[in-house]
């Protein structure tokens, strides 16, 4: 019997920073979370040789080169193919973790980065532009299964008490890829004309070492107990993953969510919509997700050079001072990391928010200002430089973390598919509207992006609960109050009852609704 094998419950799901767990975290987000960064800034460095490439290649094959209005749209094609993947890559994923398992889809879709590596590598010697499109494209299906797959792999493998600290792990390391990008783009080391086939394509490294070790760690538990009923190895992985400690109470409350869910099987996305009882998680995933990207982070990444050349750096510093900015995202993203367990998921997104709502107005304060004040140009700077990290402490990362936080196992997968795809459809939305909001409005373009800001900030304080150190089921528990307290208002005594603030979220307090957050759900 299964149970033989299990400590006595002490009613604690509490654990310590293992080895295992930190590994699977390092090893699932530096061969895909830091791709996804690293994809969406290696593009910039070589764009003059990579058109003069496509020119040439064009040349060869008709004798006469392309209009600079032909050569701009091949190129915007190869950065924004990469959205468009990352958009079927997000659509399919629900099917993949659910078949595959969450580490079987990490390391399966490994074979769609080589294959892109070796398309992009070679397309100098072949003469084809077609293979580097067609290579960011399945770079990009790679990246949107990874920035849903890796979240949901390492948040089910997570104790509670940890489980905000590993989900913003993979958020340090897109900032980490965007920073190697920068670094390696630079003319001293890969950003000569002769190297730019193997700056696209050193992306297989990082996807190898990946492949060699993460096999040799166990599958997330709650996939095996809830997905597969199979108890050994949920006790198994477990053991692995824990560090002496009590796993019968964490193995109890999985059993009570697959019990909850015996008779549901994993909804599709049409399904989801139509449930009910997580309209106001459905909602919420889909605000957090399109804020993150309509927050005008893309468009400041994309028009740093820009904004740095107006402040008066010299062209050639330039490279070098947007490298800086790389480090900045790094250091932001490890003091989320380092504060989420202290300080909880809705202050960082809260503080992140508004942090970029307020920089997106002094941009474009600066902007208006600054050929008549000399100094703003260098409030400009500081406001990239805010948004920047404003976004890498919370709202680069939470939004993937709460995702899967907010839904049981049956309705995960669904989650991700809507999550996931509003964030590529912004992404891809932003890259296209932003030049021709920004020839219409001018600088005023920014206030869009400020407004955006601070309406997510607003909704997620209003909204959504903290989940710091609760279990899914409480999480889930949480909201089915939100859903019930408008329908017994009327019907429950005033002196019975009262109201709250929990969080800043309105729920019940009651003797029979109360629990403790550091106890297993019975």
């Amino acid at each position: 019997m299964a149970e033989e094998v299990l400590i006595p419950s002490s009613g604690k799901i509490t654990s310590q920073l293992t080895g295992s767990l930190l590994a699977v975290a390092f090893l699932t987000s530096l061969g895909s979370s830091m791709l996804y960064g690293y994809n969406l800034a290696v593009v910039n460095s070589p764009a003059v040789y990579i058109k003069a490439f496509y020119n040439q290649s064009v040349v060869n094959r008709n004798g006469t080169g392309l209009s600079e209005e032909t050569l701009t749209l091949m190129y915007s094609l190869t950065v924004s193919v990469f959205a468009i993947g990352g958009l079927l890559g997000s659509v399919i994923v629900g099917i993949l973790v659910s078949r595959f398992g969450r580490k079987g889809t990490v390391l399966n879709t490994t074979v769609l980065v080589f294959i892109a590596s070796l398309l992009m590598g070679f397309s100098r010697i072949c003469g084809s532009p077609e293979m580097i499109i067609v290579g960011r494209f399945i770079t990009g299906i790679h990246s949107g299964i990874s920035l849903s797959v890796v979240p949901m792999y390492l948040g089910e493998i997570a104790p509670k008490n940890l489980r905000g600290f590993l989900g913003l792990v993979p958020s340090i390391f897109i900032g980490t890829g965007v920073f190697i990008a920068q670094i390696l783009g630079l003319h001293e080391l890969l950003g000569k004309e002769e190297h730019w086939p193997l700056f696209l394509s050193v992306v297989a490294v990082p996807t190898f070492i990946q492949l060699m070790l993460l096999p040799w760690f166990p599958e997330s538990p709650r996939y095996l107990l809830i997905e597969k009923h199979n108890i050994h190895a949920t006790i198994t992985a477990l053991k692995w993953y824990r560090s002496k400690c009590d796993i019968q109470a964490e193995i109890e409350e999985m059993q009570e969510e697959q019990r909850s869910l015996s008779s549901v099987e994993t909804l599709s996305v049409w399904k989801l919509f139509h449930d009910d009882t997580v309209r106001w998680q459905v909602l919420s995933v889909m605000v957090i997700n399109i804020g993150m990207q309509l927050s005008g982070i893309d468009a400041i990444w994309f028009y740093t050079n820009d904004i740095f050349e107006d402040a008066g750096i010299p062209a050639p510093e330039i490279p070098y001072t947007t490298a800086g900015t790389g480090i900045i995202e790094i250091i932001a993203g490890l003091v989320g990391c380092f504060s989420i367990e202290k300080l909880g998921r809705r202050p960082l997104m809260i503080g992140g928010f508004t942090m970029m709502g307020i920089c997106c107005g002094g941009i474009t304060v600066s902007l208006i200002l600054q050929a008549h004040l000399p100094f703003m140009r260098y409030v400009g700077v500081t406001c990239v430089v805010g948004i920047i990290a404003g976004f890498c402490i919370g709202p680069a990362g939470v939004p993937f973390l709460i995702t899967a936080e907010l839904f049981k196992q049956s309705h995960r997968p669904a989650a991700y598919i809507v999550g996931g795809s509003l964030n590529w459809l912004s992404n891809f939305t932003v890259g296209f509207v932003f030049p021709f909001l920004q020839m219409s409005v001018g600088s005023y373009s920014y206030l869009v992006f400020g407004s955006i800001c601070l309406s997510v900030a607003f909704y997620v304080y209003m909204v959504i609960p903290e989940t710091k150190n609760k279990t899914f089921m409480e999480i889930s528990q949480m909201f089915t109050k939100k859903e019930a307290v408008p329908e017994t208002q009327g019907l429950i005594l005033v002196d019975q009852l009262k109201l709250k603030k929990m969080n800043g979220y309105g729920g019940m307090e009651h003797a029979s609704l109360e629990f403790d957050s550091s106890s297993s759900v019975p």
